[in-house]
């Protein structure tokens, strides 16, 4: 709690609520930038699944959600400004349709899979084929090939034919990609705080990492992400010339995440010890904000 509550008196002090909603994400990630990276910070129990939020370790998807959850919180009433609305931000964008049912199963673990749910239902734009991005395929089958290093899944192995047919149902989405040899030409076409998603050339994932786009007070668009070379949320460098570095990198995805109606929030019912975890299926679990 106490990093929510330094976060917070940072955004006051910084005015930050009145600043677009990209403006926002990168102010709250750079904030973050030293956080330690960790894998794994979401394997929180043998069997409830639940929305919850690490600020003392964070992986690369973890990392764009928190630091785009907070941003959009604060687009709302100070009223609103409370740990229970950060999980409830985290839920409607981490699971599919936005409602975590205490199933693994609720949670989506493939980010094209993220981008096309959170796009129909207009929380974000997904900006890569108007950028010229161009059509991938994948035979997606990370999940239930390496089953064994998900806590949730070594202990519930029966969810293996369910999750195999989601991997086939992300299999079959329409992917587009921009290949990094076309990066440098769109890189003035890309917003500060648009999600920036790499794409691998391995056949059985779609993408491999997700960051920030970061562009500097000179104009250079960097890659703001939680690094697990650097061990860190860490300021990479250009966009392209990281791209260029790592031999598996194939491309990237670029989408535009938007604000999220109030209603969404006001018409959730809070548990009434919402950072108290209890063993319940419910979806009003609530594990504490670390």
């Amino acid at each position: 709690m106490d990093t929510f509550e330094k976060l917070l008196r940072f955004a006051k002090e910084e005015g930050l609520a009145a600043l677009p909603l990209g403006e926002r994400t990168v102010r709250i990630g750079l904030y973050l930038v030293g956080t330690p990276y960790r894998h794994y910070t979401l394997e929180i129990d043998d069997q409830i699944e639940s929305p919850s939020v690490n600020f003392q370790a964070m992986d690369c998807w973890t990392f764009y959600e928190i630091s785009l959850a907070f941003a959009r919180m604060l687009h709302y009433d100070e009223s609103y400004w409370s740990p229970e609305t950060l999980l409830k931000l985290i839920e409607i964008e981490r699971y599919r349709n936005g409602q975590c049912t205490g199933s693994y199963l609720s949670r989506i673990h493939f980010l094209e899979e993220l981008f096309v749910d959170n796009q129909k239902r207009g929380l974000l734009v997904d900006k890569t084929k108007s950028l010229g991005g161009v059509p991938i395929h994948r035979k997606v089958r990370e999940m239930t090939v390496g089953w064994h290093q998900y806590r949730y899944l070594r202990h519930n192995p029966n969810l293996l034919p369910a999750m195999a047919k989601i991997e086939d149902r992300v299999s079959a989405l329409k992917v587009y990609h921009i290949p990094k040899a076309a990066v440098p030409a769109i890189e003035p076409k890309i917003k500060n705080g648009d999600i920036i998603a790499i794409t691998t050339h391995d056949l059985h994932s779609y993408t491999s990492h997700v960051g920030i786009a970061y562009r500097d007070s000179q104009g250079i668009l960097h890659f703001l992400h939680a690094s697990s070379t650097h061990h860190q949320v860490y300021i990479d460098k250009r966009l392209s010339d990281y791209l260029n570095s790592i031999s598996s990198d194939a491309g990237i995805i670029v989408v535009e995440p938007k604000e999220v109606p109030l209603n969404l929030i006001e018409t959730s019912q809070f548990p009434a010890a919402a950072l108290t975890p209890v063993a319940s299926t419910k979806k009003s679990f609530y594990p504490p904000i670390q």
